[in-house]
């Protein structure tokens, strides 16, 4: 059956990044450079310009700007900023492409800055923490921590992304609910700001530097708001020697995994309600950092009716005490009730590094036009949000080529942080709803578009259509940005935006916004608006 991009964690990807040697460096300039020359602007016309501006992945969206720079080292970044800013150009920056709404390609945008080839992954003595060049895509950032030192890093399951924006939203991944969020390893930035006068500069800003203010905005508060990143420094809070393989989190060796895929055409109204029940049941019960099933991670993927079927794909880390039957305990606990038994699949174990490539999503750019929603969930859906999803995902108008509503167990580690001491402000949940719609023609845009807000909508229809923080929710995850919920045609709560996004820690990004970025030099549709 076929399954969305980033619904079944699956497939061999391309192998992509080579191996990193364990070096000390303090450079963010990737060995292998791209060919162009510093400060040079592409403009219509050069070949490589419909390259670099057709790299997002919603193809609802394509950037026309007036040229695009392809950043080569920090001091790089610093004149591109510069030169746009004393130009009066509006500038977009693009590392992974994996933007859903028109951000970075947007009709307004002047000035595209790519960061694609500022990718190197190192260990930097003075800061006592690995560097990653800001266009890392997360495959390459996974090898080159594991293969290099042994470690990793909480992030996402989807092997393209760049971790530019990524890790600035409070990324996450299979390995949240035993590590917490990617954010919780971030011990610095380096960013380029703009001040008042309109001065480009690059600044470093750590967790225990005078510029503690602009870090804390970069752990959670989302791309593009605040400067142009230009690296990350990644080191575990409490970490405090020198040596790199202390740094981060230790790879598991091994991963077990299974499959469990659902039948459609038997499972029925009641037999969805409780399939869906029992995850929900499940991972509220075991959603401590502490729990036996805190390196469990089980995407369930809710895909259309058409498609025959809908599956969980589950792994955990093999050296836990007693995995296998944990595996097997949860697995049962997940088919219970249900009459005929969904097919169980897998059960073996696999090298760390080998079985997270396969059980991600490759990387390669989509081509696809799409939309995305999202939310937090505090407690599971009730029975009749539950079979709300059964209706919408039986509805034979939808005609969109894949559609699916993913429900990803978070929390455990993650909810062990208190909700100010980053920007990432969602530290007391324990799974998350992310609903796709992708569709190839553009004279489908409204259809599909209409269904996507109907069901989120009827989802959330008891609160205004939106994930309002209550005792089920926790808004919403701005790496999943929706102009929706700035628009009071779908948002009808009377809850801005960015309470659902950023909840009570707003204000703050906004006194972050007004030192940082005065100017709003850095900004787009949901963009943090100074002080």
């Amino acid at each position: 059956m076929p399954i969305s991009r980033r619904g079944l964690l699956a497939g061999t990807a391309a192998t992509g990044a080579g191996l990193a040697v364990p070096i000390t460096s303090a450079s963010t300039a990737s060995a292998a450079r791209s060919a162009v020359a510093a400060g040079e602007k592409i403009r219509p016309g050069d070949v490589r310009y419909a390259d670099l501006v057709q790299r997002g992945q919603n193809k609802r969206f394509t950037a026309k700007p007036e040229y695009a720079r392809v950043i080569q080292s920090t001091e790089d970044a610093v004149r591109a900023v510069q030169d746009a800013v004393r130009a009066g150009k509006r500038i977009a920056v693009r590392s992974g492409g994996h933007c859903f709404e028109d951000f970075v390609d947007s009709s307004e945008v002047q000035v595209l800055l790519d960061m694609s080839t500022y990718d190197d992954v190192s260990f930097d003595e003075r800061y006592r923490a690995f560097s990653i060049g800001v266009g890392a895509t997360l495959e390459k950032v996974y090898k080159d921590l594991f293969y290099g030192w042994g470690v990793t890093l909480p992030a996402g399951g989807c092997l393209g992304v760049g971790v530019g924006g990524h890790f600035a939203g409070g990324g996450y991944g299979p390995l949240s609910r035993k590590y917490g969020s990617v954010v919780d390893h971030l011990y610095g930035v380096e960013v380029v700001v703009v001040d008042k006068h309109g001065r480009a500069r690059s600044v470093v800003a750590t967790r225990d530097n005078a510029y503690q203010d602009l870090w804390w905005a970069h752990t959670g508060g989302g791309g593009g708001n605040f400067g142009l990143v230009t690296r990350y420094l990644m080191r575990s809070a409490g970490a405090t020697g020198r040596d790199p393989s202390e740094s981060l989190p230790k790879a598991p060796s091994e991963l077990l995994s299974n499959l469990i895929v659902y039948d459609w055409k038997t499972i029925g109204k009641a037999g969805f309600v409780r399939a869906v029940r029992n995850f929900f049941d499940f991972f509220e019960a075991n959603n401590g950092a502490d729990s036996p099933y805190a390196t469990l991670y089980s995407p369930f993927i809710l895909s259309t009716a058409s498609t025959g079927g809908f599956l969980m794909s589950n792994q955990m880390d093999a050296s836990v005490p007693n995995a296998a039957g944990l595996l097997k305990k949860f697995t049962d606990a997940m088919i219970a009730g249900l009459d005929p038994a969904p097919q169980v699949y897998g059960g073996a174990a696999g090298p760390f590094m080998l079985t997270t490539i396969q059980r991600s999503i490759a990387a390669g750019p989509s081509t696809t036009r799409n939309k995305w929603k999202a939310g937090y969930l505090r407690k599971g859906y009730t029975d009749a949000q539950i079979e709300t999803m059964h209706a919408r995902l039986n509805d034979a108008n939808n005609t969109a080529a894949e559609t699916s509503i993913l429900l990803i167990p978070y929390g455990g580690k993650v909810n062990t942080v208190e909700p100010d001491a980053t920007a990432t402000a969602q530290r007391d949940v324990m799974a998350k709803m992310v609903m796709t719609v992708s569709w190839n023609d553009a004279a489908e845009d409204a259809k599909h578009l209409a269904w996507a807000r109907k069901t989120y909508a009827d989802i959330y229809a008891g609160t205004g259509g939106v994930p309002v923080p209550n005792a089920t929710n926790a808004g919403s995850y701005i790496n999943y940005p929706d102009v929706d919920l700035a628009d009071p045609a779908y948002n009808k709560s009377g809850v801005p935006w960015h309470d659902l996004y950023y909840l009570g820690n707003y204000p703050r990004l906004q006194q972050v916004k007004a030192t940082w970025d005065p100017r709003n030099v850095f900004r787009h549709k949901l963009g943090i608006q100074p002080a």
